[in-house]
C-alpha cells in the first residue's frame, strides 16, 4: 500500500530528487544535537534574519504562534475549532489552547530535532505553562536567545525604512539609500513608509515589548537559560554569537 504524507500526497508521486534531498537532509540532521529554543527581541532586532539560519543549521522547526493558530483553524483540529470559536467572539485565545497547539506541533517529524519558538511565551504565566507541558514530555527549553539592542539604534533602523509599494523593494535612508531620495531606483516611482515604521508607533511598541518580556527574560535567567546577544552588531557577527551560544 502506498504511504501517504501528512499532505495526503503518495510518496510514489514525489519526484526522486525531492525524496533524495529530504533523505540526505534527515541523515545530516540525525547527528545534530536536539535543541529547544525561544527567540526574544523587539521589532527590528534581527530575529527574522537569524531564525532561518538557526533553523537550517540545527534542523529545527520554526514555530510562530500566529501562523500555527491560523494553520490549526484551517485544518479544523479540535484545538483549532476551539481557537476559532474564541476568535469569532473577539476573545483572546487562551494560554492553554496556544500551549496545546504547540504541543501538537512539536510532535511532527519536522520538529524531531527540536524547535524555535518565536513570539511565545510573552508572559511568565505562558512560560510556566510551556515548561509544564515540556516537562511532561521529559524535555525543557535549552536556550533563550535574547536579541538585546538599544532602543535608539532600533529607532534609526526602523524609521529609516522606505518601501516601493508595488514590488516590495526596500531602502534605508542611512544604510541602503535610493539613488534619488524618496524615489525607487528602477521605476523612479515614489517610496512610502509603513505606518508601523514611524517613531511614535515604534515607541509604543517598544514600551509594550519591554513591559511584557522583561519578566519572561528574568524568569528564564533564573534557570540559567538566557543568552544575551548584541543584536546591534552586523548580521554575520550576530550569527557567530548565536553559533557560540548553541555549542
Amino acid at each position: 500500500m502506498a504511504s501517504r504524507g501528512e499532505s495526503g500526497v503518495s510518496l510514489e508521486d514525489v519526484p526522486s530528487l525531492d525524496l533524495m534531498t529530504e533523505l540526505l537532509r534527515r541523515m545530516k540532521c540525525a547527528s545534530k544535537p536536539d535543541k529547544r529554543l525561544i527567540l526574544i527581541g523587539p521589532p527590528g532586532s534581527g530575529k527574522g534574519t537569524q531564525s532561518p539560519i538557526i533553523k537550517e543549521e540545527y534542523c529545527l522547526c520554526h514555530l510562530a504562534t500566529g501562523d500555527m493558530l491560523r494553520a490549526a483553524v484551517a485544518a479544523k483540529t479540535p484545538l483549532g475549532v476551539k481557537a476559532k470559536e474564541a476568535m469569532e467572539k473577539g476573545e483572546l485565545v487562551s494560554d492553554d489552547l496556544v500551549v496545546g497547539i504547540i504541543d501538537e506541533a512539536i510532535k511532527r517529524p519536522s520538529c524531531q530535532k527540536g524547535f524555535i519558538l518565536d513570539g511565545f511565551p510573552r508572559t511568565v504565566v505562558q512560560a510556566e505553562k510551556l515548561d509544564d507541558m515540556l516537562a511532561k514530555q521529559g524535555t525543557k527549553i535549552d536556550k533563550v536567545l535574547n536579541f538585546a539592542i538599544d532602543d535608539a539604534i532600533l529607532e534609526e533602523r526602523i524609521t529609516g525604512r522606505w518601501i516601493h509599494p508595488s514590488t516590495g523593494r526596500t531602502y534605508h535612508s542611512k544604510f541602503a539609500p535610493p539613488k534619488v531620495p524618496g524615489l525607487d531606483d528602477v521605476t523612479s516611482e515614489p517610496l512610502i513608509q509603513r505606518k508601523d515604521d514611524t517613531a511614535a508607533v515604534l515607541k509604543s511598541r517598544l514600551e509594550a515589548f519591554h513591559k511584557q518580556t522583561e519578566p519572561v527574560i528574568a524568569y528564564y535567567s533564573k534557570k540559567g537559560a538566557v543568552v544575551n546577544l548584541q543584536a546591534e552588531k552586523p548580521p554575520k557577527e550576530v550569527t557567530t554569537e548565536v553559533q557560540k551560544a548553541l555549542l
